[in-house]
């Protein structure tokens, strides 16, 4: 008669698989990649420790291939002793950043043509803006839109460029708020 097997240990008993370690390293060391590209004044109040500063500061020096593939694995080693909330939450913070900004981008063009287009845009604008320079954004239109009416190889993009620069403004004076 064959013998039953044991039952299975409790998973808190048991050390993590080679598998699941493999895992948690390369987790840290893509975490580590994204912190080496962040600015430096982003990581300053980060607060890491001094070697990890060093190997981060060491990888973006390096500039070959395998040069810079063993170092990433010693940053991620490093960063076995870090507490890597803090770290994904500024990587994080970083591209919602960006995320940000080019949403910004991306509306100011969306208003700034749909100003050129329409004049009724321009009542929606000042109703969504109150605080804005109504004369001046009426100047720039004015401007933008004489440059529009002229040849192409006539015209001067300034204009175009400064309604843009205004309305940009703008709606970041509204971020700060």
């Amino acid at each position: 008669m064959p013998r039953p097997l044991p039952p299975p240990a409790a998973a808190p008993d048991r050390a993590p698989s080679k598998t699941q370690r493999k895992r948690a390293s390369h987790e840290l060391q893509r975490l580590g990649e994204a912190l080496a590209q962040l600015p430096d004044d982003r990581l300053a109040p980060l607060a890491l420790p001094e070697g990890l500063h060093d190997a981060l500061a060491e990888y973006r020096r390096t500039r070959s291939h395998e040069g810079r593939r063993r170092q990433l694995q010693y940053v991620g080693k490093l960063m076995r002793e870090v507490d890597p909330e803090p770290l994904r939450e500024a990587v994080a913070g970083s591209r919602l950043g960006s995320a940000r900004e080019t949403l910004r981008l991306h509306e100011a063009e969306r208003w700034r043509d749909a100003l050129l287009a329409d004049d009724a845009a321009l009542a929606d604008w000042l109703q969504a803006q109150p605080g804005n320079d109504a004369q001046r954004l009426r100047s720039l239109l004015r401007a933008a839109r004489r440059e529009a009416a002229l040849p192409a190889e006539r015209r001067n993009p300034r204009p175009y460029r400064e309604l843009y620069r205004f309305i940009h403004d703008a709606l970041g004076a509204d971020d700060h708020e």
